[in-house]
C-alpha cells in the first residue's frame, strides 16, 4: 500500500469514500446530504494537508492533517481519517494513523488532538488508544447518531 499527498486528480475517489462514510450518520458530523461541492472546503482546504492511501493503484482511504486551531494554538495538530467501507478491517486505519503521527512530528507539531470522536465508534476509540491517544474530555450527548439518537463524544489527545 502507498500513502501519498492527494492531488485534485484524487477528488472523485476521495468523494466516493467521504460520501460513503458520512451516509451512515454514525461517525462524522457532516450532513449525509453534503453536496460534492463542499468537499473542497471540508477535505481539500488550503490550510490542511490531504493524503490518500492506495492499494493496487486504487484509493481506499484518506486523511487530513491541519492545525487544531490557528495562530497560538497551531502547534497542536488535528486529523480526520476515512476508509472506504469495502476496505475496512484490513489495517488501513493503522497505516494512516502511523503515517499521520510521523508526518505531524516531522512538521513540528507537538501533539495531535481529536476534538470529536463518537463514543459508539468503538473500533476508532480502540485504535486511537492503541496508538497512545487518551480521552481527555467527554461531551454528553454531543452527537446525533442516525440510529441511536444522542450519544457522547470524546476529545482525544496524544503528545508527539
Amino acid at each position: 500500500m502507498n500513502i501519498r499527498k492527494a492531488t485534485l486528480r484524487d477528488y472523485d475517489a476521495v468523494w466516493n469514500i467521504f460520501s460513503a462514510v458520512i451516509q451512515t450518520g454514525d461517525t462524522y458530523v457532516f450532513d449525509p446530504e453534503t453536496p460534492v461541492e463542499d468537499l473542497q472546503k471540508l477535505w481539500f482546504a488550503n490550510y490542511m494537508e490531504t493524503f490518500v492511501i492506495e492499494n493496487e493503484g486504487k484509493v481506499v482511504g484518506t486523511y487530513i492533517l491541519k492545525p487544531n486551531y490557528p495562530d497560538l494554538g497551531s502547534h497542536i495538530a488535528n486529523a480526520s481519517y476515512m476508509i472506504h467501507p469495502g476496505a475496512q478491517g484490513k489495517g488501513i486505519g493503522k497505516l494512516l494513523c502511523q503515517h499521520s503521527l510521523d508526518y505531524a512530528k516531522e512538521q513540528g507539531y507537538l501533539a495531535i488532538q481529536f476534538n470529536l470522536v463518537v463514543s459508539t465508534n468503538q473500533a476508532a476509540v480502540a485504535l486511537w488508544k492503541q496508538f497512545g491517544f487518551e480521552i481527555i474530555g467527554t461531551t454528553p450527548g454531543g452527537f446525533r447518531h442516525k440510529t441511536l439518537g444522542l450519544v457522547d463524544t470524546y476529545m482525544m489527545y496524544k503528545k508527539l
